[in-house]
């Protein structure tokens, strides 16, 4: 009680310099909101969804039967920026965006310059920003607050915008604010969508950037969008979402004209890439429309986890166990011969490990691709990854670690060492399970997608999808480091590269330096719940 009295004084003490900071409510509840007035409303999404050009392309597919929906997989960046713009076009009344991480960014400028040209042609869009991923005082999204058909919210903001007081306030309302909207959902005339792994930013959907995320999408259209729909309403209504009209930035009218400037410069400046760009929307707009796009026929369900996760206190996080995890723990009990797993982040939990041998004893075979210590953007998250690896290895499971490609490594004749400035980090959540039942969403498989962080996941029943998404997972493996023990119970890491007449062999983590090794042995250091 002593330490929780200091800390309340020594923040207020530390906060007087800047009381004349903006202040904005952290509810909705907050009487500063009382004239809030929205500008989308449910009266916008009065409409037969079946009706719209995008439901027409596959009216037949779409009434064959009971609940049925198509999948289809984006394994690469550009093809995942590509068909959101395509949709984006092709959207007619309305486009619904959350996301953890925006990135202020030139695609991420590009992408919502679509959704404002939508918005122009009179489709409602609402944007909903998690405000510890997207930094949204500088962020230019936020400036689309001020279009008539565009509105903005915020979930889960800090109070006070001063950037020198954000992560202090983190001492008042630590478990409310170590928790992230983690969700990533790109919904179109609430009859298609996209999810998966991948955040709005350039090194989501391009390869040449610094630090691209190999990552892995899903859209999906027909009768599994609702249920994504009705997630998205219950982030967008809840108390913690908070109007962008309250925040400084987006009230400024001259940085909404710096931003169409940017928009026009854009196009006058790189007249010939945008008509290389228009063309490369347009064809998929009539891949769409001619029905050329490789869609798999099934059922599924989205899950997601309840916006109120971020208010649990500690104990009850810990405690949690929503719609997603009891799915997961159903479908791994419900598999009979094989799991392949695509995880970024693989932190099972000693209860996960104790059910994942015993799955491998019953004769499930798993398949695991995960980060190496190269590959990794958390080091922390790969230090309880090896605490959990060793067993698995011995009970059967083929393990394997993201490999970086040899333009991400440094110096000529030796791979020793990852490019600090280049390089891959897979960012991948799916799982096959049994060749027949395939998981994708924003959901990795550690204490923090558990316990903390809001996810979404979609479960989709197709042996044809399952194959394809199998088959993904299969590729990956051939370029990653094969994990085995040798007679000491050691790791040996084996793998080759494009040109390679021999596999190479290490017996430390591969394109790593001493430096890093000993980092990631210093962050094993921190609790694994807090990993």
């Amino acid at each position: 009680m002593q330490l929780s009295m200091l800390k309340r004084v020594s923040l207020f003490i530390f906060t007087l310099p800047f009381m004349g900071c903006t202040i904005i409510p952290t509810s909705t509840n907050d009487e500063r909101l009382a004239n809030y007035t929205p500008k989308v409303t449910a009266t916008d999404f009065d409409y037969d969804p079946m009706q719209t050009p995008i439901a027409q392309c596959y009216a037949s597919e779409l009434a064959s039967g009971p609940d049925i929906s198509g999948a289809t997989l984006i394994e690469d960046g550009l093809s995942a920026f590509v068909i959101r713009a395509a949709f984006a076009r092709m959207a007619t009344k309305t486009i619904d965006l959350q996301t953890y991480i925006y990135s202020n960014d030139f695609s991420s400028k590009v992408l919502i310059g679509e959704l404002k040209n939508a918005a122009d042609r009179g489709v409602k869009v609402r944007i909903l920003l998690d405000d510890y991923g997207t930094k949204s005082d500088i962020a230019d999204v936020m400036l689309l607050n001020q279009h008539p058909n565009i509105e903005v919210k915020v979930f889960n903001p800090v109070a006070n915008r001063s950037r020198l007081l954000y992560y202090p306030q983190f001492l008042l309302d630590f478990n409310r604010l170590n928790s992230r909207m983690h969700n990533k959902l790109f919904i179109v005339d609430n009859i298609a969508y996209i999810t998966g792994g991948r955040n709005v930013g350039s090194n989501y959907f391009y390869p040449e950037t610094a630090s691209n995320f190999s990552d892995t999408d899903v859209l999906f259209i027909g009768d599994m969008t609702k249920y994504a729909t009705a997630s998205f309403d219950e982030y967008w209504n809840y108390h913690l979402s908070i109007p962008a009209s309250v925040f400084p930035k987006t009230k400024s009218e001259r940085a909404v004209r710096k931003l169409e400037k940017k928009f026009d410069e854009i196009e006058q400046k790189s007249a010939v890439a945008l008509r290389e760009y228009n063309k490369i929307i347009s064809l998929a707009q009539n891949e769409y429309k001619n029905k050329k796009f490789d869609f798999s026929w099934g059922h599924g369900k989205f899950l997601a986890d309840p916006p109120s996760k971020v208010e649990m206190s500690m104990d009850e996080k810990e405690k949690y166990r929503g719609d997603i995890i009891q799915e997961l723990q159903k479908l791994w009990t419900q598999t009979n011969d094989s799991v392949y797993m695509s995880a970024a982040y693989f932190v099972p939990g000693q209860g996960g490990l104790e059910h994942m041998l015993n799955e491998e004893k019953s004769g499930v075979h798993m398949t695991i691709v995960t980060n190496s210590l190269a590959s990794t953007n958390a080091p922390t998250v790969y230090a309880k990854w090896e605490k959990y690896r060793k067993q698995l290895i011995e009970s059967g499971a083929d393990v394997y670690e993201f490999m970086l490609s040899a333009e991400n490594l440094r110096g000529q004749q030796h791979d020793r060492e990852r490019k600090q400035s280049s390089f891959s980090v897979m960012h991948s959540k799916t799982i096959v399970f049994d060749d027949d039942i395939s998981w994708i969403g924003s959901f990795n498989l550690d204490p923090r997608s558990a316990y903390y962080n809001t996810e979404n996941v979609a479960i989709f029943e197709s042996r044809d999808f399952a194959d394809k998404l199998r088959e993904m997972i299969i590729r990956d493996t051939t370029t990653s480091w094969r994990v085995t023990l040798d007679d000491n119970g050691d790791p040996i890491w084996t793998g080759s590269r494009p040109g390679d007449k021999q596999p190479r062999v290490y017996h430390h983590s591969p394109d790593t330096s001493i430096f890093r090794r000993i980092w990631k042995m210093l962050t094993n250091l921190v609790p694994e719940k807090f990993v």
